[in-house]
């Protein structure tokens, strides 16, 4: 005979609730960004296959730190196929070649003496803006930033009458920028840097026709990179595209970008680079610094040089079409006081005698040219000697002089 008894049992039953899925584990973040059916994937990938035997399986290395370095390599590989394929886009297409040569020719269109530039955005695009102000401005193209916001409270008087607006908004529809869109004065050019490849596609330029679209898309959204919305690879583009924008503008504007931003950037590393003498042209000293005899060269003697020398901040002097060097003024003695300049050998040289260097000559190359009749046989003794003047040249014009020796001691 089979006895009942009540079953033990730990498990708990919930009634009345349909059966629920098991959800699997997240995966780890795959380091290949790429996918062979996205079309934005036409040109040539990173390859990441040739990091080394050491870097690919750190057999020896903790799983936690292999995670992080890969995870930082997903990123990284991700943001520079955007950027490679931002750059086949300006490449290829029209619409994105168009606008930005629309761009350059309204931010440069007073060459640059009126007008500014004013940047718009909020968020990271904000973010992007500001430091792309900081950028147009030590390239020497006026900018200033203006947050949307502020401007519909009275920051719209930052923008001027001959000024260009450049909106930075990836989605092309941020309600901030709309908002502001129609108090912006209609005869002033608008650009909006978005990640839109077609005006039509754009609510901002369907709001205002003519405006100039900067096309700076992804190709693919952050959320299927990284898993998060968050604003990586879209930021990177806008501000690669803007500092493009920033780079062949002030090329436009200036003759010499470099000396611009030198002039702009004085302090730091940088500053402390563009101190140091590259060009001709910073040894050089300027010939209207140099001080004239007052008398007239027939009535001038080695004592009024040398004093005249010895009184100037350069130690340089002129007499008519003459100049004297330190080094030159240097060899006077006693027996050279009383006599007439055109009667002491080798002190003043007459223009016939200067040697022409243009003033962009780099520092190097012109002690290179140099070098050779000072130590070669095969040149004539007087070609030229430590104290030979060179004429320091711009657009055929003498702008300073600077005696050959100086030169050389500059590159020791």
């Amino acid at each position: 005979m089979v006895e009942h008894h009540p079953v033990h049992n730990s498990e708990v039953y919930l009634l009345g609730l349909s059966p629920r899925p098991e959800v699997p584990p997240p995966s780890p973040p795959s380091p290949s960004t790429a996918r062979e059916s996205e079309p934005s994937s036409s040109i040539e990938e990173l390859d990441l296959d040739d990091v080394g035997d050491e870097f690919k399986e750190p057999l020896d290395a903790d799983s936690l730190a292999k995670q992080r370095v890969w995870g930082a390599i997903h990123v990284l590989n991700t943001e520079a196929i955007a950027l490679r394929n931002l750059t086949q886009l300006y490449k290829t297409d029209t619409t994105a070649a168009q606008g930005f040569n629309a761009a350059v020719g309204a931010i440069t269109r007073h060459n640059g003496k009126r007008g500014k530039l004013v940047i718009i955005g909020v968020g990271k695009s904000g973010h992007i803006g500001k430091k792309l102000v900081a950028s147009f401005n030590s390239l020497g193209i006026q900018a200033t930033f203006l947050h949307p916001t502020e401007a519909l409270h009275g920051d719209l008087g930052k923008i001027g009458s001959h000024d260009t607006v450049l909106f930075i908004t990836f989605s092309g529809k941020t309600s901030e920028l709309l908002i502001l869109l129609p108090h912006i004065d209609v005869t002033l050019p608008v650009i909006v840097l978005t990640s839109h490849t077609q005006p039509e596609e754009c609510e901002l330029i369907r709001q205002r026709q003519g405006t100039i679209l900067l096309p700076a898309p992804i190709h693919e959204p952050e959320t299927v990179s990284f898993g998060v919305s968050a604003p990586t690879t879209s930021t990177t583009v806008a501000l690669a595209l803007g500092d493009a924008l920033a780079v062949v503008a002030s090329q436009e504007l200036h003759s010499t970008v470099t000396s611009v931003f030198a002039k702009n950037h004085p302090g730091g590393a940088i500053g402390q680079a563009f101190r140091k003498p590259r060009q001709i042209r910073d040894l050089a000293v300027p010939l209207h610094e140099i001080p004239v005899c007052p008398k007239s060269i027939d009535e001038t003697n080695g004592a009024d040089v040398l004093k005249l020398g010895y009184t100037s901040q350069s130690g340089w002097v002129r007499a008519g079409e003459a100049i004297a060097s330190p080094r030159r003024i240097e060899r006077l003695d006693t027996a050279h006081m009383t006599l007439p300049i055109s009667s002491i050998p080798d002190l003043m040289a007459e223009r016939g005698e200067w040697i022409s260097i243009r003033a962009d000559t780099m520092i190097s190359q012109a002690a290179k040219w140099l070098r050779g009749p000072l130590i070669s046989p095969d040149y004539d003794e007087a070609a030229c000697k430590e104290d030979s003047i060179l004429a320091i040249t711009e657009n055929t014009e003498i702008i300073g002089v600077l005696e050959a020796g100086q030169l050389l001691d500059q590159q020791e």
